[in-house]
């Protein structure tokens, strides 16, 4: 120990980074693999490359390092992967707006070679960035095995998984209904699209029976798609309209009859009960196609424009000039019983904001169900667990209820297809990691297809493709399965969902043992943090003002798993205090002891005894909650314990004593004990100033961040 006089207060701005120079230099982030131990495992949710990190980030990061530094402290192999997302569409789109801003060009003018090869350096050079803002959080991560979801051994396992997968008849090519995104160009998952209420309107058009002068009166909030209709349904059990099923009606606008048709589906409440078809636009419309061997007539194309198909409302915007049209042609007709103002959801492109247009198209699928019943199992049976197990609830309820996963995306960014298809016959196709070796196998001119893969399709073999599946690798066979997956509880279906699912497909085992979810990030009155409401609270300006240890504690204190974050500047600056009051406690012991004298080698007086034995009491209570995963309530009561009974209670009580020469070495052994295994306990919630206490007061070639968790 070291009894040179320390500065009054901890200065995070000048000793956070040589603290974590020294940490990184150390090589204790870096595991050992050691095959008779059980090692410790959490593969880091990868921040996309382009961004800086937010209070969300940060929230994760202080999660995640918890839990790593307390078991690396319990002396097990710990590994922290991280790593970098490459974001499909949100890379692209957010590139494509710094080309449109400074150089004033687009994708198509630098072509997809060169686009790819400039988004390329661009996410390499942010990707820095945000490495070394994880840095500045104080993740203790292994920056030895960090992986990009675009790194080639990552790639090669896509293909791998895409090949395997088609192979065994769980990838397939068919036109579905799709959510096309016009502004972004490429077709959606359910999960990218958000539903918004909006205000619209419920016409009421009457489609004329054919050699009748009677009618049936259809309801609809989208008249231009009554182009493409090719039925009219109605539920078999309405009484109404037991007499039409079967008759034909000539389609308002058009030369065509299209029947009537019964379908269980059809809700008798919505508008007059009769409910028009439209197969190529609609996906439950779809569906009754399906059943009933409809034709899809597309009268919407990509450009969200009509097709066409559309007759005279050809190249009318669809939305917008061609509802107009049409709604004034069967006004003419006078072909429009009513209109009533009708409240209902839009879906929106959840990056873009853009109305998503339901659009038939020709995409990749995997056949989802095979999938899902083992990751529903995988639940059911224990083998993987949540925290807060009621989640566990919601991901059953939607993967008892999921559809086939469109994984294709009409992007230049990503991983591209891997199908390949001869120029002289498209029918003829093969899966390949290249060109050269397509031609090879098909004997003739061949081109790659144009789509790239959902982002959430290599993302989901994330856990393992980090430690270098599908070969045999030394990390694979030790790190997996994984041990904890820690995100926020609104990606259960994009992202865990799918590690599950594609864990065990690709691996045979689930890939990692419990899901431990954090909640959403809100201000202090509770709102959502978002730039719009003006309440955004950036890490790292919290970390030049305050330090990273009170970010760290200002968002995980007083917040239990799954549940929201409340967070404000206030309850930071906070926080900022109890680190100094770490140092000071530190400080006065430093000054005040001379010399450590081990707690065994003395004889306690009875409020010494008694004041150990509350410690042990402490110790005990927090590393039933570290090892069940109540963080929170395990940094709350250490914080209250450190500041408020050993500070002001156990210090003050024998500081008396540290004079007294009959009772100066216990008293000092009692302090010693207490503050050096406080250090410890309080290290994974406040890394850097237990460092710098630890090095200050004990060893500083010695790191804190190597010591091992006290036992009882």
């Amino acid at each position: 120990m070291s009894n040179k006089e320390l500065p009054k207060t901890f200065n995070p701005q000048v000793e956070e980074e040589k603290i974590y120079r020294a940490w990184e230099k150390s090589g204790l982030f870096t595991p050992q693999i050691k095959p008779n131990e059980q090692p410790y495992v959490i593969t880091m949710p990868p921040p996309n490359a382009y961004d800086q990190l937010h209070i969300g980030h940060a929230l994760f990061v202080a999660i995640e390092d918890v839990m790593i530094r307390y078991h690396r402290m319990k002396g097990e192999p710990t590994l922290w992967l991280p790593g970098a997302d490459h974001a499909g569409i949100a890379s692209q789109v957010f590139f494509e707006r710094i080309l449109k801003k400074e150089k004033g060009l687009t994708r198509h003018d630098l072509g997809r070679k060169e686009f790819n090869k400039q988004l390329y350096e661009f996410l390499m050079q942010k990707r820095e960035i945000v490495e070394n803002q994880l840095r500045r959080l104080g993740a203790s991560c292994d920056w030895t095995r960090k992986k990009f979801t675009l790194d080639t051994d990552v790639s090669q396992a896509v293909i791998y998984t895409f090949k395997k997968m088609y192979d065994e008849g769980l990838i397939y090519r068919g036109k579905r209904i799709t959510n096309w995104c016009p502004r972004c160009a490429t077709v959606l998952s359910d999960l990218e699209v958000e539903h918004q209420e909006t205000e619209g309107q419920l016409t009421y058009i009457k489609y004329p029976l054919k050699d009748s002068d009677k009618y049936i009166v259809v309801a609809t909030t989208r008249p231009e798609t009554m182009l493409g209709d090719t039925a009219v349904a109605v539920n078999p059990k309405d009484k109404r309209y037991k007499d039409l099923i079967g008759k034909e009606i000539n389609l308002p606008l058009t030369d065509r009859t299209i029947p009537i048709i019964a379908d269980d589906i059809v809700d008798m409440e919505f508008g007059t009960g009769a409910v028009k078809v439209t197969p190529a636009h609609d996906p439950v419309d779809f569906e009754i196609g399906e059943r009933h061997g409809l034709d899809r007539i597309v009268v919407i194309g990509q450009d969200v424009k009509m097709t066409q198909a559309a007759g005279e409302f050809e190249g009318l915007e669809a939305s917008t000039e061609a509802r107009q049209a049409i709604l004034e042609s069967l006004s003419a007709k006078k072909l429009i019983e009513k209109k009533v103002k009708y409240k209902h959801n839009v879906g929106h492109c959840e990056r873009c904001k853009s109305i998503v247009e339901p659009i038939l198209s020709k995409q990749w699928f995997i056949k989802i169900k095979p999938l899902a019943q083992p990751a529903i199992e995988a639940v059911k049976s224990g083998k993987i667990k949540f925290i807060p197990k009621r989640f566990e609830k919601n991901y059953l309820n939607w993967m008892n209820n999921i559809r086939d996963w469109n994984i294709s995306r009409q992007l230049w960014w990503g991983h591209r297809i891997p199908v390949y298809y001869l120029k002289s016959n498209a029918d003829k196709f093969v899966i390949a990691e290249s060109l050269k070796e397509a031609e090879k196998v098909l004997g003739g001119k061949a081109e790659q297809d144009p789509d790239t893969l959902d982002t959430w399709f290599s993302s989901g073999m994330w856990p393992f493709t980090t430690l270098g599946w599908p070969k045999k690798t030394q990390d694979f066979g030790y790190f997996y399965p994984t041990t904890v997956m820690e995100t926020g509880w609104d990606i259960i279906f994009f992202w865990v969902a799918r590690m599950i699912m594609l864990g065990i497909y690709c691996t045979g085992k689930p890939p990692f043992e419990l899901v431990y979810l954090n909640g959403l990030v809100r201000d202090k009155q509770g709102q959502k943090i978002s730039k719009s409401k003006g309440n955004v609270i950036d890490p790292i300006e919290m970390i030049d003002k305050y330090g990273a240890d009170a970010l760290r504690m200002g968002l995980l204190m007083g917040t239990a798993a799954g549940n929201d974050t409340n967070v404000s500047e206030e309850k930071i600056r906070g926080y900022r205090n109890f680190a100094n009051k770490i140092w000071n406690a530190a400080r006065f012991i430093n000054m005040m002891v001379s010399e450590f004298v081990d707690i065994k080698d003395v004889k306690l007086t009875k409020d010494e005894a008694k004041i150990l034995k509350e410690f042990e009491t402490v110790l005990k209570t927090v590393t039933k909650h570290m090892d069940e995963y109540r963080l929170s309530l395990a940094g709350e009561i250490l914080y209250d314990y450190f500041w408020h009974t050993f500070c002001d209670k156990c210090i003050e009580q024998l500081k008396p004593s540290l004079t007294d020469s009959n009772n100066k070495d216990s008293a000092a052994a009692t302090l010693h004990h207490i503050l050096k295994n406080s250090l410890i306990m309080l290290h994974p919630f406040v890394p850097f100033a237990t460092e710098a206490a630890w090095g200050a007061v004990y060893n500083k070639e010695d790191l804190l961040l190597g010591q091992k968790w006290p036992s009882f």
